[in-house]
């Protein structure tokens, strides 16, 4: 029972940053073509946004072994 919950945990840790990732770039792209001289400020923001986002999809797979 409790290997099926952790795999259950694991796939909605993989499906959460992938939507994530989707948003914040749709958002900077959405930024970009609205405003091009703010490019360098906005993709820094991205930037942290995708590796925060990515660093929870690497906590739910640890989590998923503990």
């Amino acid at each position: 029972m409790e290997g099926s919950l952790n795999a259950v945990g694991y796939g909605l840790a993989a499906i959460g940053p992938g939507v994530g990732i989707g948003l914040i770039f749709a958002a900077y792209i959405s930024g970009v073509a609205r405003q091009p001289e703010a490019r360098s400020t906005l993709q820094g923001i991205a930037l942290l946004g995708f590796a925060l986002v990515e660093a929870l999809a690497l906590l739910g797979f640890v989590l998923f072994f503990l």
